[in-house]
């Protein structure tokens, strides 16, 4: 007997972008898919309930020209990426039905994945089940890697960090200042470094868009220089940190997003400073440092139920909103990290 078909909205990578990615880049579609897993498969079919977006998917909208650590989507098929998802049928003996799991799925309401060794189980569901595309999810390995992993941070050390109201950044600060650290961000409107100093308590925060000189800016807010650099954003803003770290400073770069879109990237041209004041500067990505990830969420965890983090999310609703969604983090709409909410039955 054939297995009942699901009705199934899906969101279609039209084709290759160049400059800033457009709505028009992504169709929604419809179509359907079996309720039940192919017989004898270890295939888990997941019903979505959130997806994130994220930054790094812009690098994925692009033509596969450079060697990256994603790969390209592909033009004509689903758009994938992280998600919260709850199992429907499985064929996986490390998967029931009614499971919980957080991992790379499609953007569509339901997603049958064949090789599930990427999911994981949720296991705290005392906490939104969105956090797992945020604070409990890839973001926030990457916030708690970047931080106490790659920039080692010490009691009193200066810490600056750019793009600091977005789904990163907002955790980054906070660890920081658990850290006994000295905290500043930027960001790029009044409520968002409104949000920086109330909220997420930095200690000072600035928007980028009104300093004409970033370079006074940061001797402003850090006197005596940066110790750690989170680097979410590159182009001038990291060409004017260079002039301002500390000897030994340490710089984790995590993103540039002001470069995604460019045609033409722009140069940094104060790279003697890496030499001359002896700087750490490192690349990394979340993936490398998963063995972390249990570590992670025990602490975190402790920390959002002890009211010593606090997390904001934009949340869009309706898997029509999913592109829009996706382009406003190009242009700073999103205030925190951006969710979209298919639905939690």
């Amino acid at each position: 007997m054939a297995a009942e078909e699901l009705s199934n909205k899906r969101v279609i990578f039209k084709d290759y972008v160049t400059g800033y990615p457009k709505e028009e880049d992504m169709i929604l579609t419809s179509a359907t898919v079996p309720s039940k897993v192919p017989q004898g498969s270890t295939a888990v079919l997941l019903k979505n309930l959130y997806l994130s977006c994220d930054p790094y998917m812009r690098g994925r909208m692009s033509k596969p020209i450079n060697h990256s650590y994603t790969d390209a989507f592909t033009p004509g098929s689903v758009i994938i990426g992280y998600g919260v998802s709850k199992v429907v049928d499985s064929g996986h003996p490390d998967f029931s039905p009614g499971d919980l799991v957080w991992g790379i799925t499609g953007w569509e309401e339901y997603t049958l994945v064949t090789a599930p060794k990427g999911l994981t189980k949720i296991k705290y569901t005392d906490v939104p089940l969105s956090y797992y595309t945020g604070i409990l999810g890839m973001p926030g390995l990457t916030a708690y890697v970047g931080f106490h992993e790659i920039c080692s941070p010490k009691k009193g050390e200066t810490v600056y960090v750019s793009a600091a109201s977005g789904a990163v950044g907002q955790l980054v600060g906070q660890f920081a200042k658990l850290m006994g650290c000295y905290v500043v961000g930027s960001a790029g409107t009044k409520e968002k470094v409104g949000l920086l100093k109330t909220k997420f308590g930095f200690d000072d925060a600035f928007n980028y868009k009104e300093e004409e000189d970033l370079d006074a800016a940061l001797k402003r807010c850090f006197p005596d220089g940066i110790d750690i650099y989170f680097e979410n954003v590159g182009g001038k803003m990291l060409d004017a940190v260079l002039l301002n770290m500390r000897v030994h400073g340490r710089i984790a770069v995590c993103g540039l997003i002001s470069q995604y879109n460019l045609t033409q990237r722009e140069g940094i041209y104060n790279m003697t400073a890496i030499v001359t004041k002896r700087i750490k500067m490192q690349g990394f990505i979340e993936p490398d440092h998963k063995n972390l990830y249990p570590q992670f969420l025990e602490a975190v965890i402790q920390y959002i139920r002890d009211g010593k983090v606090v997390y904001v999310e934009d949340i869009a609703e309706g898997i029509e909103k999913a592109p829009s969604a996706l382009i406003g983090l190009f242009t700073g709409r999103n205030v925190g990290k951006q969710v979209v909410l298919l639905g939690c039955d």
